[in-house]
């Protein structure tokens, strides 16, 4: 009897050693300073919607330097899983290795892309502290996938007998993904850290190609770097 009495406080001890609620109490630390252990989330995601905003720029662009604004909203249903829904506006432009190429005789071909609508599924297995300076910094790594609506331009028409200058616009659906570091600033608002990919199956002008048979289906890959801003409601 002694032995099961003992057996259920140890247990009721470790339970209460294990909860999530429970400080630890750092002398070496200010009084009025508290330390969550690791397991512990001091920021939570679960049913919480959030808004953002970022900014960023295409990192292997060959002939095209673009800059990038999106705007994205989600909503996680479970702590670790969640929905994102985004519009990414890109403004580019030909740069220093287009009209180098140019030069040589040869045309450059290009697609730039210009906005693009998706939504991704989120998940985020990752949660993490930095204690640095005396100061603690909670973050999230998230992965995200989906697919996006992306409308480019493309100069396929200063190809073959055609030496127009006018752009071809298309609509394509991409496959996309993300990896990003989410660093909390106070219980609403919270920086981003992003890296995206962007992945089109689309028609590419061929110069050595005759009129008829001057594109061909094939994959061109964008990868983007992005910071911002999110508020969590």
């Amino acid at each position: 009897m002694k032995f099961i009495i003992s057996l259920i406080c140890m247990l009721g001890s470790v339970q209460l050693i294990a909860s999530e609620k429970n400080v630890y109490d750092f002398s070496w630390l200010d009084q009025d300073k508290e330390v969550y252990v690791l397991q512990n989330r001091k920021f939570r995601k679960n049913k919480k919607l959030y808004l953002g905003a970022m900014v960023g720029a295409q990192l292997n662009g060959a002939f095209i330097d673009s800059n990038e604004f999106s705007a994205h909203g989600g909503f996680f249903f479970k702590e670790e899983w969640g929905v994102e829904f985004a519009y990414t506006s890109a403004s580019g432009s030909t740069n220093a290795t287009h009209d180098g190429v140019n030069e040589q005789g040869t045309q450059a071909y290009y697609r730039k892309v210009e906005s693009s609508v998706g939504a991704m599924l989120l998940w985020s297995p990752f949660y993490a502290k930095i204690n640095t300076f005396n100061k603690i910094f909670y973050y999230d790594w998230m992965f995200g996938a989906g697919a996006a609506s992306v409308t480019t331009l493309d100069n396929r028409l200063e190809f073959g007998s055609s030496t127009s200058s006018e752009l071809t616009s298309e609509t394509i659906m991409a496959p996309t993904w993300m990896t990003n570091f989410r660093f909390y600033i106070t219980q609403n608002w919270s920086a981003e850290m992003r890296f995206e990919g962007l992945h089109i199956n689309a028609d590419v002008a061929r110069q050595d190609a005759s009129n008829n048979e001057r594109t061909e289906k094939q994959w061109t890959h964008y990868y983007d770097f992005k910071l911002g801003l999110n508020y969590t409601f």
